[in-house]
């Protein structure tokens, strides 16, 4: 059994849900308060012993490289004329490029994300490793990933997070799993469905957010992709659905002690910035106050 050092983050996508903001910046760059959408997620990964991070973008996700990289000298001599002062922002800046070895791969291949996992292959190759949204992550102790990654070692199997769905439009929003409920919390997957409603749910288990799959899912991504009709898309639920028939284990594993932050429409990326403001340790006390003085 591998230990699970790598880890894939697509971002290719365009965010057209924040356009015109994401015309020029990319939608994992958004701010939560003080850093990018896509550094909690990243930080979360270190966090869990990964060393290798294969981010996949596009022509547009130049920021996202730029972010992870060494800070530029003017940055640099900026902060350090600062003094005392400045000295845990460089400190901070420095650390973010050596948090992992970041891996940065261009998207090619047929709409949906299918591609960009499949774009990894020669990277990952015969390794387990984790597969995870850029715009989405759960706050959780212990982590999310780390919860996955006790899975995999106590089971040896693909697993997929999840968490309990509450309101009717969370089945019309998530896929779902069902199947053989192994333990408290875990569920040998014979079925997967994307947004089914309430009434076809096979559980109340919505996977979201995070994978950890064994490398055996790439050649399940190439069948799915011979399988492909002109003009469909690429999903990476294809390949597990064929992972089932197979008779492969896939684990639907509910992130314990969890709450799940979806910044990747407009409500919820304000909700994820309020909720982080008012813990954030500079702003909590002033920013509740101004929430509280708001009158409508």
């Amino acid at each position: 059994m591998g230990k699970i050092t790598k880890a894939v983050i697509p971002a290719a996508g365009f965010g057209t849900r924040f356009l015109p903001q994401t015309k020029a910046m990319p939608k994992e760059m958004l701010p939560i308060v003080d850093k990018p959408v896509i550094q909690y997620v990243v930080e979360e990964l270190v966090d869990a012993g990964i060393k290798d991070i294969v981010i996949v973008t596009g022509y547009h996700k130049r920021t996202i490289e730029d972010h992870f990289d060494y800070p530029n000298l003017d940055l640099i001599e900026n902060l350090k004329m600062g003094g005392e002062k400045k000295r845990p922002l460089l400190e901070e800046v420095e650390k973010i490029a050596n948090m992992a070895n970041f891996v940065y791969v261009r998207q090619k291949g047929p709409y949906g994300n299918g591609t960009p996992l499949l774009n990894t292959r020669e990277i990952i190759g015969n390794e387990p490793f984790i597969y995870t949204w850029s715009d989405d992550f759960i706050v959780a102790s212990p982590s999310r990933f780390k919860q996955l990654i006790a899975a995999y070692e106590k089971y040896g199997y693909s697993c997929m997070s999840g968490i309990k769905a509450v309101k009717d439009e969370d089945y019309e929003r998530y896929g779902f799993v069902g199947g053989k409920e192994l333990e408290p919390g875990i569920i040998d997957a014979n079925v997967v469905i994307e947004k089914p409603g309430r009434e076809n749910a096979p559980s109340d288990l919505a996977t979201v957010s995070g994978f950890l799959f064994t490398p055996d899912i790439f050649d399940y991504l190439d069948k799915a992709m011979s399988d492909l009709k002109e003009g469909q898309e690429f999903y990476y639920n294809d390949a597990l659905k064929l992972m089932l028939e197979d008779g492969k284990h896939v684990l639907g594993i509910e992130i314990k002690d969890g709450k799940y932050y979806d910044t990747g429409n407009k409500l919820e990326y304000l909700k994820t910035v309020v909720e982080f403001a008012l813990k954030h340790p500079d702003l909590n006390g002033k920013f509740r106050e101004y929430l509280k003085s708001l009158s409508f």
